[in-house]
């Protein structure tokens, strides 16, 4: 029976009070649908005509923002894949050792087939002591998640989940759902609002329905544009939240825009290649989430990396595969030539065994 102390009623209280902002939204949004499929568009509305086209679209867009919301709350954030793990002896070899030069030399050998290219500030191997893991580049730690989090953007209280690689696509979606849900009923409402203020509307309790349903739309329509404008300008710049504030490092030194490969191609790292899912909450992202191609000249030429391209033909985000071959060419753009990578394979082992990631210092992140 599990054991059930302070520390377990703490946590269970977080766990309810962290589900407020999404019952929050899911009360307004419930409300606001009542608000104007019933009270504005079947009581106010006269012309049967402007009810049907306004019903239509507005049912269309309320499916939308439920889905994409469903999926950003519900999409469970992808963790690091095993080859990022230490291996037992390794744990045991960083817990018996002194740090320095031991547990340096540890995280080399576990480091070296790994497609990493960042570093911490002081130019170590990025490693997370609570998953004892070295991390990928972008991935970073969420204290509320207690994970190392795939490509972290940030924890977003309002879908309670850690917004990173499995649903940032997603989480735009939900954002320009949303906006575009506010500003429909904004513009659909406005002129029975100017009605309310004419005294236009009959005494009822659809005219205060429709009072508080312009004001909401409208507020909400503000903060969301700046809020969607702002991850508009992060994705051209193939940068996440965190990045934004605190630029990569890599080896040759900090690089705010070390990911940047051009506006087109980091559109489609986020939204894909087929451009019949863009607009659709269906996971369609480049990549596993674990290597990023890159735009560096000086990239060390004995790291291993897995280009996009190779990752984009596999829609499944739990395959992980690195293959060993040192990024020498093709630095600025998603590598996708299927067929310097298959003759490249058949000297694999000749690749890995003279692959090494020398760390300057060792360096804990949490």
């Amino acid at each position: 029976m599990a054991p059930s102390g302070p520390g377990s009623v703490r946590r269970r209280c977080r766990r309810v009070l962290y589900w407020i902002p999404v019952v929050f939204i899911t009360l307004l949004l419930g409300w606001s649908y009542y608000a104007y499929a019933i009270q504005l568009c079947i009581v106010s509305m006269e012309d049967i005509g402007e009810q049907v086209v306004c019903l239509i679209a507005y049912h269309l867009l309320f499916a939308m923002f439920v889905w994409s919301y469903w999926k950003t709350i519900f999409t469970l954030p992808m963790n690091p894949s095993k080859e990022f793990h230490l291996s037992y002896a390794e744990k045991e070899l960083l817990e018996r050792e002194p740090r320095g030069e031991a547990h340096q030399e540890v995280l080399r050998r576990a480091a070296k087939d790994l497609p990493i290219y960042t570093r911490t500030m002081s130019g170590a191997i990025r490693y997370c002591d609570r998953c004892q893991l070295i991390k990928p580049d972008r991935c970073h730690h969420c204290s509320v998640c207690d994970k190392c989090i795939l490509k972290m953007d940030h924890h977003c209280p309002w879908v309670n989940n850690c917004v990173g690689f499995s649903n940032y696509k997603f989480f735009l979606l939900f954002l320009a759902y949303s906006l575009l849900y506010c500003l429909f009923i904004a513009a659909t409402d406005l002129q029975y609002f100017i009605k309310f203020w004419t005294n236009g509307l009959p005494d009822t309790q659809a005219k205060f329905h429709i009072m508080f349903l312009f004001f909401a739309a409208a507020m909400f329509s503000v903060s969301l544009s700046s809020l969607f404008g702002y991850h508009c300008w992060l994705v051209s710049k193939n940068k996440s939240t965190l990045e934004a504030f605190r630029s990569p490092v890599f080896r040759h030194g900090t690089d705010k825009n070390g990911f940047s490969l051009g506006f087109s191609k980091n559109m489609r790292q986020v939204f894909g290649d087929e451009e019949k899912y863009w607009l659709l909450p269906i996971f369609s992202s480049l990549g596993d989430g674990c290597s990023f191609p890159t735009c560096l000249v000086n990239q060390d030429p004995e790291q291993p990396s897995t280009p996009a391209g190779l990752n984009s033909t596999s829609k499944n985000p739990e395959n992980h595969q690195f293959p060993a071959k040192p990024l020498r060419e093709s630095q600025s753009h998603l590598l996708t030539d299927s067929q310097s990578w298959t003759e490249g394979s058949t000297n694999l082992g000749k690749d890995k065994a003279g692959m090494s990631n020398p760390a300057l210092t060792m360096e804990n992140e949490t």
